[in-house]
């Protein structure tokens, strides 16, 4: 097996060549994955200045993808997450929109909604809001700490139809603070994923009891933010291997759902999905099972997501099993990712104790590599 830290020459490395996915056309296929980092410390959850030299200085990536913002207050479930449900917080991300396109990059905006993860401490005492009123069985990150989920409320027709104008606007607002593209957060624990699990979506309406049904919420999102922005700016964003708590368990009925639901996506003509694996010795599938499974049932470009390393996700894209990769952690310590790539520079190591602390530490002040 080749040194990961070996100069590989640029034009070798499939990373490094140009893709188009959809109307997005990136120089490389380097992805920065969306990650919540906590840095919206005030009171309206408005993205800041720091935020906007944080993705500048990760411009280099062939597209970023921005850390999940919340569709609306009822979405929230995190501690110190940004919207884009106000005109301030709009107004926000436009200066972090420009200051990425200013040093030469591309951004879309990933936006999403916690559901039953979330906990009452985020909504004055009110339940969060689910599919059914199943308590999912998972830890929420609350102003004092985690805390155990509870049996949420359970949407009524009139909540989803409201919750679906919710993901519209926030894709309004997206498309007015000049991002090039929209991500729907559907992966993980968060709303989305809970509409698509059998043991989290008990209805017996036209949005639960069958796969079909249980899909119909993620479709008629997919519906209305499209009509804002065009199927080719949109990319979705999918876990089928997600493994969690008692609700969340990647069996073999799940990710029958979940090829069934891939090809139904590739009717949409999005621009990319944003695909998760399998976390290493999790589940039966290894990360080139998982993905040739992917390519097998969607038609349309795929990003891959996951622990990649410059090595492995070469590889990925040699043999076709991916259009483009995304790296979360490494982009964390290293915001020239593709740079050190391209040149086979070490990676510098993130401070995991300084991930969701709020200000420059370990945030803004990762220093470039020295060129050799």
């Amino acid at each position: 097996m080749s040194d990961p830290t070996t100069p590989v020459p640029a034009t070798a490395q499939p990373l490094l060549r140009p893709v188009r996915l959809g109307a997005l056309d990136l120089p490389n296929r380097v992805v920065m994955a969306p990650m919540t980092r906590a840095r919206a410390t005030n009171p309206e959850l408005v993205p800041t200045a720091l935020h906007a030299a944080y993705y500048a200085q990760r411009a280099g990536a062939g597209l970023i993808v921005s850390e999940g913002t919340w569709v609306s207050p009822e979405a929230i479930g995190f501690i110190h997450v940004p919207g884009i449900y106000t005109d301030a917080q709009t107004a926000g991300w436009a200066e972090v929109t420009d200051a990425v396109h200013a040093a030469g990059g591309r951004i879309v905006s990933q936006i999403g909604h916690l559901g039953a993860v979330s906990h009452p401490d985020h909504h004055g005492g009110r339940l969060p809001v689910g599919p059914s009123a199943v308590d999912p069985g998972e830890m929420s990150f609350t102003p004092d700490g985690p805390k155990e989920t509870v049996t949420p409320r359970a949407l009524t027709a009139a909540g989803i139809a409201g919750t679906i104008a919710d993901y519209r606007r926030a894709a309004e607002n997206a498309l007015r603070a000049g991002f090039d593209g929209l991500e729907i957060h559907a992966q993980g624990n968060h709303l989305i994923a809970q509409f698509l699990n059998p043991r989290l979506n008990l209805r017996t309406d036209a949005y639960g009891g069958s796969t079909e049904k249980r899909a119909r919420f993620l479709l008629d999102v997919v519906e209305a933010v499209t009509d804002v922005w065009g199927g080719d700016r949109v990319g979705v964003k999918l876990s089928p291997y997600w493994r969690s708590g008692p609700a969340f368990t990647a069996d073999a009925e799940t990710l029958a759902d979940y090829d069934q639901l891939l090809k139904r996506l590739g009717d949409s003509d999005l621009a990319y999905l944003h695909l998760v694996g399998p976390a290493p010795g999790e589940g039966t599938d290894d990360t080139l099972t998982a993905f040739a499974r992917f390519r097998a049932h969607y038609r349309g470009a795929v990003v891959a997501n996951l622990g990649f390393t410059r090595e492995s996700g070469n590889d990925l894209l040699e043999r076709g099993l991916a259009d483009a990769v995304s790296f979360g952690a490494p982009f964390v310590a290293n915001p020239d990712l593709v740079d050190r790539f391209t040149h086979g520079l070490p990676l510098a190591e993130g401070d995991r104790d300084t991930y969701y602390t709020g200000g420059v530490t370990g945030y803004t002040d990762y220093p470039a590599a020295p060129r050799p």
